[in-house]
C-alpha cells in the first residue's frame, strides 16, 4: 500500500509538471526531471526544478548563503530554524508544484502558496529567538553593488518582528505563502504534501478559493490511512 502510495505520488507529479513546468527563475529548469545526486532538497529527487549541483550550497551547516543572499547577516542561523528555512527554499527552488501558485506580475515568484497552521507555528517556534533585521526578506534588504543583501535596520528576534507563525508566514516572504483554513489541504513541506497535492491540484480547487468538506474529509481520510501505514513500516524495520 505504501509503494501504491509513493507511486500514485509519482503519477501526480509528472502530470502536473507537463502543466505548469517550473519557475523562471535563474535556477531553475526549463521543466523538472529527475536529480538522483541531490545533497540536500531530496523531496523533489523523482522530479526537480533545480539541479542537484545547487543543492550543495544548502548540503552543510551552517549555511551562510544561497546564490547572492546572505542568511547570517544577523549571525548564523541556529540549527532548527536553518533546518525548516532550507525547507522553504527547496520548495521554491525545487518543487515541481511551485509553478502551481505562480505569481501573476512575476514568473519567478509564488504568490499564496497554502501552508498547514502546524507547519508554520512550527517554523516560528524553530526560529523565534534567532535574529533578524528585515520583516520581507523578499524586499526589505539592502542590495549592494555587488548584489549581495545587506541590513537596513538593526537586528531584532524572530519574536519581536513576528507576532506568530501566522505573522510569519503572511509575511516574511511576502505574498509567497498563506496559512490555510484546512489542516490536510496545505503544505508541510515533508513526504504528507503528496497527499494534499492530489486535492490542490484538482480542476475545482483551481475554480474554487475556498475548500469543500468532501475533498477536506477525503484528505483527512487518505492522511490517517498514509501515517497509519507508515507506522507499520517503522515497526516492521525496528
Amino acid at each position: 500500500m505504501l509503494r501504491f502510495a509513493v507511486t500514485l505520488f509519482a503519477v501526480i507529479m509528472s502530470s502536473t509538471c507537463q502543466k505548469y513546468g517550473c519557475l523562471e527563475g535563474d535556477t531553475h529548469k526549463l521543466k523538472p526531471s529527475p536529480e538522483p545526486n541531490m545533497h540536500e532538497c531530496t523531496l523533489y529527487s523523482k522530479s526537480s526544478c533545480c539541479y542537484a549541483d545547487f543543492t550543495e550550497q544548502l548540503a552543510h551547516s551552517p549555511v551562510t548563503k544561497v546564490s547572492n543572499s546572505y542568511w547570517n547577516r544577523c549571525g548564523q542561523l541556529s540549527k532548527s530554524c536553518e533546518d525548516v528555512t532550507k525547507k522553504i527554499e527547496c520548495f521554491y527552488r525545487c518543487s515541481p508544484h511551485a509553478a502551481r501558485w505562480i505569481h501573476p506580475n512575476s514568473i519567478a515568484a509564488i504568490q499564496s502558496v497554502p501552508l498547514c497552521q502546524s507547519f508554520c507555528d512550527d517554523w516560528y517556534e524553530a526560529c523565534k529567538d534567532d535574529s533578524t533585521c528585515v520583516r520581507n526578506w523578499l524586499t526589505d534588504w539592502e542590495w549592494d553593488e555587488s548584489g549581495e543583501n545587506r541590513c537596513k535596520n538593526k537586528c531584532i528576534p524572530y519574536h519581536e518582528m513576528y507576532a506568530n507563525g501566522t505573522d510569519m508566514c503572511r509575511n516574511m516572504w511576502g505574498e509567497s505563502f498563506k496559512v490555510s483554513e484546512s489542516s490536510c489541504l496545505c503544505l508541510q513541506m515533508n513526504k504528507k504534501d503528496m497527499l494534499a497535492i492530489k486535492y490542490l491540484l484538482s480542476e475545482s480547487s483551481e475554480e474554487s478559493s475556498s475548500i469543500s468538506s468532501s475533498e477536506e474529509h477525503a484528505c483527512q481520510k487518505k492522511l490517517l490511512k498514509f501515517e497509519k501505514l507508515k507506522g507499520e513500516e517503522g515497526e516492521q524495520t525496528r
